[in-house]
């Protein structure tokens, strides 16, 4: 009788079938808080190998758009992108699969949510990284929403490494600002790239650490939105956030590595500009009324350590 040896799926189909599934239970969240709208679903296959999912949501109860996609792309020649900031050679192989989720809520109250895990290799699994991040964007700030933001976040770090989370963020304030502006696209989160763990155990500690962070999104961000999502707003409130939404393309058109990547790799433009706001604006000069809470908001997204705030709170106000 022959025996046949159960082998591991290779690196890439692991990642790959963790990404779809934490693609469906996201998915399942978002609708479910939404109670309105559903997912469209539309697969795409990329000309030079590969493809993706898009999962997209529009003109919902609380989500004006919210997205979730899945890509998985390969092709012999490292895009531009990836080349520039990794050192790598340009005629290598490559493989790369991800998960990027942005939620754009109606009320103005609620904040966007973005979030990219990822996973690329060259020349076969010789050389390998992880990447990935969540960061939140508020057209309002809240103190208890960003400290509960980065407190579900640095409890996904601690499992990796105690030292990862004051990386990770110092990290995502350099990442996620507008030098154009100034300023501070939101108030931050968590962002990594080229993760490479060393040792025989290293790309499960790398692995580890994003699956806990695709499991983090859902305590880190649902909770505020509703919070948020019922609150009373008006055309003045309405008329701002479509302002902020503007800071918000301005990032991703100008600056985003992830949108230069799908880009370049002729990936599926529709799902790539998914992360936009469906409806935004640009006013010229808008100068916000002296101690309004549009006015405040520059201050509030200036990066600071929100869980030293926390813990000057009496412990009953943070139960």
């Amino acid at each position: 009788m022959t025996h046949r040896v159960s082998r591991p799926a290779p690196h890439r189909d692991q990642v790959l079938g963790l990404m779809l599934d934490a693609q469906a239970e996201l998915i399942a969240a978002f609708e479910e808080c939404d109670g309105a709208a559903r997912f469209r679903a539309q697969d795409w296959t990329r000309p030079g190998g590969g493809g993706g999912h898009a999962r997209v949501l529009e003109a919902g109860a609380v989500f004006e758009r919210a997205g979730v996609n899945v890509s998985a792309v390969e092709g012999g020649r490292v895009p531009e992108a990836i080349r520039e900031a990794h050192g790598l050679d340009a005629d290598s192989g490559f493989f790369a699969t991800g998960l990027s989720t942005v939620l754009h809520p109606r009320n103005p109250w609620a904040p966007s949510f973005h979030a990219n895990f990822r996973y690329f290799e060259v020349d076969g699994d010789r050389t390998w990284w992880f990447g990935g991040g969540a960061d939140m964007t508020p057209c309002y700030g809240f103190e208890e929403d960003a400290r509960h933001l980065h407190r579900t976040l640095k409890e996904c770090c601690d499992t990796y490494d105690r030292a990862f989370y004051a990386d990770a963020k110092k990290a995502c304030d350099d990442y996620f600002h507008l030098p154009h502006r100034g300023e501070a696209r939101g108030v931050g989160g968590i962002f990594f790239d080229h993760l490479h763990p060393e040792g025989p155990d290293g790309w499960d500690r790398g692995f580890g650490l994003v699956r806990r962070g695709l499991d983090a999104l859902l305590p880190a961000y649902l909770p505020i939105v509703r919070r948020r999502m019922d609150t009373p707003y008006g055309e003045r409130e309405r008329r701002w956030q479509l302002h902020r939404r503007g800071r918000y393309v301005e990032f991703n058109l100008v600056y985003d590595r992830g949108t230069q990547f799908g880009l370049q790799t002729r990936g599926n433009t529709e799902a790539i500009l998914m992360s936009l706001p469906p409806m935004t604006a640009w006013s010229f000069d808008l100068r916000p009324e002296p101690d309004s809470p549009e006015a405040r908001l520059s201050d509030f997204l200036r990066p600071r350590d929100w869980l030293a705030l926390e813990s000057l709170e009496p412990a009953e106000t943070r139960r």
